[in-house]
């Protein structure tokens, strides 16, 4: 039988929309125990439903390019010069790769294409570069181009929309309550204002975290909810993989149905908020990777991560041919 505290709240969500839930209620939800979230998963993939996942799913790819040198001091990262992790470094490939990669992507079944760089942010070199970059993977694709390119200002953010970027990514990684124990060479809120000034550039904003830093549920929570307030369009959610050499290597994975939870969570909060699954779902999720769809995410990031392997291609657009929700 059903908790009698989730069918309600789901209800009101799907009748009346975001802003339906409260902390207060979020915050029981996640205190459900552990025999009871597979409840949570049956009506966050009916809120799915309802606010706009229909049809095939989102499938993001990356290029990683530009890795290493990163002057920041994130606890997770490989690409931090703080860290001894091994990771290949160099500098911003050409415009012919960044397009060369997309095409490759593209006809591997992606449907978006993320160029992706290390560091504070770009100088205006660089920025240029990528700008030609994406008026290559224009013209050679029907992907929706994004960018993740660390720190923006309003100048910076008009280049990439006039270059034709739709989509500007940026993650807060986790709660402002919690930021400190993850980076201290920036503010949180320079992560808020650079999604703030990609919005008011026009961009769709996509900006999500990593979970199992060690934060809890109420952390958990308070991303979700700073995130609603800034009325982001898309919400990208990896689970840490522990680097060996990081700050983190020694952090254990969040059980996959904590992680799942984590999903579903964040659709009652967020409800017509496109939901993806990206970084550290092979190693957290393991055999419940599909499990993704039905606790409430539209998509998932496909190939390889920034400095990590991802899952076979093949193997995953299988998993997605055989979800019933697809076909």
């Amino acid at each position: 039988m059903t908790n009698p505290l989730i069918a309600p709240l789901a209800d009101r969500i799907l009748e009346y929309g975001e802003r339906e839930l409260s902390p207060g209620e979020a915050e029981r939800l996640a205190a459900l125990p552990d025999g009871e979230t597979t409840d949570l998963f049956h009506f966050a993939h009916r809120i799915a439903r309802r606010f706009g996942r229909s049809g095939p799913p989102v499938l993001c790819a990356i290029l990683n390019a530009k890795s290493g040198f990163c002057s920041e001091d994130c606890a997770f990262c490989a690409q931090s010069a703080r860290h001894r992790t091994g990771v290949e470094t160099f500098p911003l490939v050409s415009p012919e790769r960044m397009a060369g990669r997309a095409v490759e992507m593209a006809e591997r079944g992606a449907t978006r294409f993320s160029i992706v760089t290390s560091g504070v942010a770009l100088n205006e070199r660089e920025l240029d570069q990528v700008a030609r970059g994406v008026r290559l993977i224009r013209e050679r694709t029907d992907l929706a181009v994004c960018a993740s390119l660390g720190m923006l200002s309003e100048a910076s953010a008009g280049t990439l929309k006039e270059s034709g970027v739709t989509t500007y990514h940026h993650n807060l990684e986790t709660a402002r309550s919690f930021f400190h124990r993850v980076c201290t060479t920036h503010a949180y809120e320079e992560d808020v204002e650079t999604v703030r000034i990609a919005k008011k550039a026009g961009l769709r904003t996509c900006s999500g975290g990593i979970f199992g830093l060690g934060e809890g549920w109420a952390e958990r929570l308070e991303l979700a909810f700073t995130l609603r307030d800034l009325e982001v369009d898309g919400v990208p959610m990896n689970f840490l993989n522990p680097v060996p050499g990081t700050a983190l290597a020694g952090r254990p994975l969040l059980p996959p149905l904590e992680a799942l939870k984590c999903i579903s969570l964040f659709r009652f909060i967020l409800p017509g908020r496109e939901i993806l699954v990206c970084g550290g779902r092979e190693v957290t999720l393991r055999d419940y990777q599909s499990w993704i769809f039905h606790a409430g995410a539209d998509g998932l990031m496909i190939g390889n991560y920034l400095t990590t392997a991802g899952r076979n291609i093949e193997t995953d657009l299988d998993m997605i041919a055989a979800w019933p929700g697809f076909r």
